[in-house]
């Protein structure tokens, strides 16, 4: 049974009224579904899948790096020159594709709208379906700028480029946004005319995309949501935080939620402005440190651990790994090796479950990693990782923490009923 859109924003605002609430004011939860298609129904990996991930996650990350230098006048530090292998009339070469999706609900408008959206540490910007959008966004809800009182249009454009003339464009507006009763006022946001293949509704259930990184590499160059609230008073602190786990999925509004964690905290200051990009001290491989001084972005809106090709290389070598023909990564499923990252002195490891993705689809007594090699620098962690930690993202120190997961009071389904 597949179910509706209304269905799934049903479910989800039975779990708002039903999440337990911290006491600390200004801090809100939002429950977070998910959507994947990196494994198949016979729980083989879908190699299509995974190639949509690299590309899409490598184009989206060199897309931010273009977005800083227009919206700075200089080039982004980690930018690799070259890296940004080019497609025919100059466009990044990456498909608008969505393998996995962490999605929960947002109110835009006056009267207030709801829209499913994507919460992306990876991006910047606000991007929901137009009114006037063509065909292309047939199944989303579409915003209608003229039906709040609140919304101002701004009297420009955004274009967002991907390969073979596959974009997103559309007219850019302010207007009111509310995440679970905390409201940023004059928020800008994209209201597309037009959505990429990959946005599509087969392929991304949710409305639109709520970008969490900072507005150097915005395509509007506005700030983004969170740190809109922030601004305007509307957070005790200026924190975010993510917790992935197979239950009790959400996304905590002003602070952390001591539910969803115990210990302290491991904080990694951030080394490049921009994306959340910070230092991993080491990753161990089969208890030998493999990899030292490792720059990476820590972006939710990917299932994987994209490495740069020549570290992700000597790391399957010290592991007992090797490249498969589409340069993926495999090791004997009986034999599934230890990975441990570590942030501030502080190992985490990456539980066997989170790095075997499952039996290869040719050589299914081999299985495939999750950490595949990238494009460029840095390495980007995505939720392979990201799942079995709690994370907190600071905008006021600039900073990402992490801590080790607690079991949730409340069980919360992270995965939509009917849906792949």
């Amino acid at each position: 049974m597949r179910f509706t859109l209304a269905t799934v924003i049903a479910a989800l605002l039975f779990f708002v009224a039903a999440a337990p609430q911290p006491a600390k004011q200004g801090g809100r939860t939002i429950p977070l579904f998910k959507r994947s298609s990196l494994v198949n129904a016979d729980k083989g990996v879908n190699i299509e899948a995974l190639k949509a991930d690299v590309t899409s996650t490598s184009a989206k990350i060199l897309r931010g790096f273009d977005n800083f230098e227009k919206n700075t006048g200089a080039s982004h530090p980690s930018a690799v020159k070259g890296a940004r292998k080019r497609a025919s009339g100059g466009q990044l070469l990456g498909f608008s594709v969505y393998p996995t999706i962490w999605f929960g609900i947002i109110d835009v408008g006056t009267p207030p709208q709801l829209y499913l959206v994507e919460f992306d540490t990876g991006s910047s910007d606000l991007i929901l379906p137009g009114i006037y959008c063509d065909d292309s966004c047939d199944g989303h809800k579409p915003h209608d700028p003229e039906s709040s009182e609140t919304s101002i249009n701004v009297e420009r454009s955004f274009l967002i480029q991907y390969v073979n003339n596959d974009n997103a464009f559309g007219g850019v507006y302010t207007d009111t946004v509310s995440i679970n009763g905390l409201t940023a006022i004059d928020q800008a946001l994209g209201a597309a005319s037009h959505y990429s293949h990959g946005l599509g509704i087969a392929r991304f259930l949710p409305d639109g995309l709520m970008g969490m990184a900072f507005q150097s590499v915005s395509v509007l160059n506005e700030s983004p949501v969170f740190q809109t609230l922030v601004a305007q008073g509307q957070t005790d602190e200026p924190v975010f935080a993510f917790s992935l786990a197979a239950t009790g999925a959400e996304l905590y509004i002003g602070g952390t939620n001591p539910n969803m964690y115990t210990g302290d905290f491991t904080w990694a200051q951030v080394i490049q402005h921009g994306f959340w990009q910070v230092n991993m001290d080491n990753i161990v491989g089969n208890g030998q440190i493999v990899l030292t001084n490792v720059p990476c972005i820590i972006d939710t809106g990917t299932d994987l651990i994209h490495g740069v090709a020549e570290d992700v290389e000597t790391l399957y070598e010290g592991i007992g790994g090797r490249p498969d023909d589409n340069n993926f990564y495999i090791f004997p499923c009986d034999d599934v090796p230890s990975i441990v990252f570590t942030f501030g002195d502080t190992p985490f490891p990456v539980p066997a479950e989170a790095l075997n993705l499952g039996p290869h689809p040719v050589v299914p007594s081999y299985c495939i990693g999750a950490i595949v090699a990238g494009v460029s620098p840095p390495w980007i962690v995505g939720t392979a990782f990201l799942r079995n930690v709690y994370t907190a993202f600071d905008v006021s120190n600039v900073r990402v923490g992490f801590a080790t997961l607690a079991q949730p009071a409340l069980p919360i389904a992270s995965s939509v009923p009917g849906l792949p």
